[in-house]
Parts: C-alpha cells; sequence; structure tokens
C-alpha cells in the first residue's frame, strides 16, 4: 500500500465536501506520497488554507498572483511536478470550465497546463449533478480522459437525497492506490 515517492496535487473548489479533504491528505501522506494542495476562492470559505498546509506538510496555493510572492510560471511548475491531480471536491462550475478549456483560476490553469492525468471528484447537489450541461461537461470530460471517481449516492447538506454527493476519502484514497497500482499483490 506504499504511494512512496508519488506526487499528488489536490485541487479543492467550493462545495461543503471540502472538509472531508484533510483525510484524504493524512491518507495520501501515510502512504508516503507528498501531497501539494490549491484551493480556489470559493474552497476557502469551506476550510481554511492553514488547516491544509498543516495536514499537507506544505503551502497552499490560492491565487494566480499573490501578492509579495514572485509567481513567474508556478502555474506551470505546478502543472509539472505532480504525478496525478485529484480534483476534490468538483464543482458543476470545475466541469463546466474544465470542459470548456477556460482558465480564470489557478486551479483551471493548472488544469489546463498539464499533461498529467487528472482525477476528478464530483460534489453536488443531484439537481445540479443530472443537469444536462453538467452530464454533457462529464461525458465530455470522460472522453478526453479524466478520471471519475463517484458521485456517491446520499444525505446532502442541503437536505436533498440521490447522486451527486462527494465520495467518502478512503474511496477516493482506493482509487488514486488503483491508479499507481499500489496496494496490489505481486504475483511471483
Amino acid at each position: 500500500m506504499s504511494l512512496k515517492n508519488k506526487r499528488v496535487l489536490i485541487g479543492l473548489t467550493g462545495g461543503i465536501a471540502c472538509y472531508k479533504i484533510p483525510y484524504l491528505i493524512r491518507s495520501l501522506r501515510k502512504a508516503g506520497a507528498e501531497t501539494r494542495v490549491i484551493m480556489t476562492q470559493s474552497a476557502q470559505k469551506f476550510i481554511t488554507p492553514l488547516t491544509l498546509e498543516t495536514i499537507s506538510a506544505n503551502p497552499v496555493a490560492v491565487s494566480m498572483f499573490p501578492e509579495g510572492e514572485f509567481v513567474a510560471t508556478r502555474h506551470i511548475d505546478l502543472a509539472e511536478w505532480p504525478d496525478l491531480i485529484v480534483v476534490a471536491p468538483a464543482t458543476a462550475n470545475f466541469l463546466g470550465k474544465a470542459a470548456a478549456g477556460i482558465s480564470d483560476d489557478l486551479l483551471t490553469t493548472i488544469v489546463c497546463a498539464t499533461e498529467r492525468p487528472v482525477m476528478v471528484v464530483p460534489a453536488m447537489n443531484p439537481i445540479m449533478w443530472k443537469h444536462p450541461p453538467t452530464q454533457r461537461n462529464f461525458e465530455y470530460l470522460k472522453g478526453l480522459g479524466y478520471k471519475f471517481v463517484g458521485p456517491g449516492t446520499g444525505d446532502m447538506a442541503c437536505e436533498h437525497w440521490g447522486e451527486g454527493r462527494m465520495v467518502e476519502p478512503d474511496e477516493i484514497f482506493r482509487a488514486v492506490e488503483a491508479h499507481f497500482g499500489a496496494g496490489q499483490k505481486k504475483k511471483r
């Protein structure tokens, strides 16, 4: 179950499921992965960068152009750094931007600039998940090679029930392990 020397970039978008991501990061680090985190402005409404910096043991990037920092081609550096990008939670807004190639924040710019695999973990209200443009974006991104984990079905923070819920961190962790082939028994 080792992810030793694997580099995972985790991008958070604005959904209540952000509170679950520290558990994912902890599991990844415990398995030996190095993690870095990107947060959209909306994600910062649900969880703080300080929490994720503490758990990941790395600075959290929250802006394309942070004041007082040299950034130059940081988005390219971050796009080339990981072995895998995991966007969790991934909102309908993120799916729409990624499908359209819109790069108006650090996370979407990194996704546009990467040649690395991108794993997307949707999280949204069931009505939003079933919305035809969301489904079109989902199918289009799958066709481009984006890997999807979930969504799950269950209770939502909005008191709805249905498909659209972010899967639990342990399921995301298992998907990352499967991506790297970690945890599989070696044949003799």
